[in-house]
């Protein structure tokens, strides 16, 4: 059995926690790409219904205290941005009209 990674309130989302808590914008950008729509649908509907409820878990630390698994939790819910436009409006991975559109970034925010 492997160590649970989210808040036990939130258990019912491990199944997306290796799939989906990842740390930088790249590493979701790139794993929106590479899945399937019906993938990032199970996701969004399990875990849209509890996105607030998720910022005010998180909430509750300040974000150089975060511990890990409020921060996989965090990450958990920036996925959730970057699988939402793919679900609610391109009905695709890809961003529509974007070329071979990449997402690197040389830096960015922590958390």
């Amino acid at each position: 059995m492997t160590t649970p990674r989210l808040p036990s309130a939130f258990a019912e989302l491990e199944p997306f926690a290796e799939t989906w808590c990842l740390p930088t914008e790249t590493e979701r950008w790139n794993q929106r790409l590479s899945s399937s729509m019906p993938a990032m649908q199970e996701f969004y509907d399990a875990f849209f219904p509890r996105v607030e409820e998720a910022i005010e878990y998180c909430d509750k630390f300040t974000l150089d205290d975060l511990p890990e698994d409020a921060l996989n939790l965090l990450h958990l819910i920036y996925s959730l941005v970057m699988v939402a436009m793919a679900v609610e409006i391109m009905h695709q991975p890809a961003p529509v009209d974007a070329a071979d559109a990449v997402m690197i970034r040389t830096g960015e925010p922590r958390p």
